[in-house]
């Protein structure tokens, strides 16, 4: 193993390991809040789910990393097939997830006379139909990968993608790939296009507030940012990363295909883009959730 792939491979595994124990200390946290609060916050449930989501991908891709750089057991069609479909399933429930919690927000800081404030009462209730609605839209979009992932045969092939050591990806015809990347793009499209609309909303009324604001010169109002405002700024910043790492990713993943080779740097570098959202997400949203930090010291104290 070369110096470069063995910096990038110590690279990838802190990579994981802050990952994986910054969801696992935010889902932990959203478990803990959802039994005990009354009245937990509209997005609570979803950045919850969204914590769930992106352990489960890193533990997927730990998984297929095992197995990338060197395992000496090999996997068999059926483990191929079940750890690319779950690591590219959550992948797509990132996207749609982070979605919901931007849309969420911009409900939650809509005004009264706004037409999003009718569904300010109805988010909570509603949150279990929508995330079993993503979970069946996206287990279908994911066919796919269960489709042409195959365990890698003896022969060396022009036809084959490797994924993993074990694992490689067989061209469909053009007709399934026509409708799955149809389906792809319609997801990714509409989701990321809602996000921005949702994004875009947000910002505009930061602004009117900030307007009116400084309209007003009294002295008992506090010049600390409210804690809605600050929640929504911490969307709005996971939001502006998610969009820089999901088009990063989009170029690696073109440049890859139009490779179709068997490049460890490559793979290496597309692994560190494509888990870089689930790594700095739940970080960004531990940083800036004062009851996650009040927990944190409480539980250090008792210690």
């Amino acid at each position: 193993m070369t110096t470069c792939i063995l910096q990038m491979r110590n690279a990838f595994f802190c990579q994981l390991g802050i990952g994986i124990f910054a969801n696992a200390l935010l889902l932990v946290f959203h478990i803990l809040l959802f039994l005990l609060e009354h009245r937990p916050k509209a997005t609570d449930l979803t950045i919850g789910h969204l914590a769930l989501i992106h352990l489960v991908m890193l533990l997927t891709m730990g998984i297929m990393a095992t197995d990338i750089f060197g395992s000496q057991n090999f996997w068999d069609d059926i483990e191929c097939k079940a750890v690319l479909y779950l690591y590219r399933l959550m992948r797509g429930l990132s996207i749609c997830t982070t979605c919901l919690l931007s849309v969420l927000q911009a409900i939650t800081l809509s005004p009264r006379s706004s037409c999003l404030a009718k569904f300010k009462h109805k988010c909570s209730h509603h949150n279990p139909c929508v995330f079993l609605f993503l979970w069946v839209f996206n287990m279908s979009v994911s066919v796919r990968f269960i489709i042409s992932t195959i365990s890698t045969p003896n022969v060396t092939s022009d036809y084959l993608m490797l994924v993993t050591e074990s694992c490689s990806f067989w061209p469909l015809s053009y007709l399934l790939r026509y409708v799955f990347s149809t389906l792809v793009t319609f997801r990714d499209v509409s989701f990321v296009g809602l996000m921005a609309l949702s994004s875009g909303y947000m910002v505009v009324l930061l602004n009117r507030h900030k307007r009116q604001f400084q309209h007003l010169h009294s002295t008992i109002l506090s010049p600390k940012a409210s804690p809605g405002k600050r929640a929504t700024q911490t969307i709005l910043l996971l939001m502006s990363f998610f969009v820089v790492m999901y088009f990063l990713d989009c170029v690696v993943s073109s440049y890859s295909g139009m490779l179709w080779n068997n490049d460890p740097v490559r793979l290496c570098v597309h692994m560190l883009v494509g888990n870089g959202y689930a790594t700095i997400s739940p970080l960004v949203l531990i940083s800036t959730e004062k009851r996650i930090i009040k927990f944190l010291t409480s539980m250090w104290g008792k210690e």
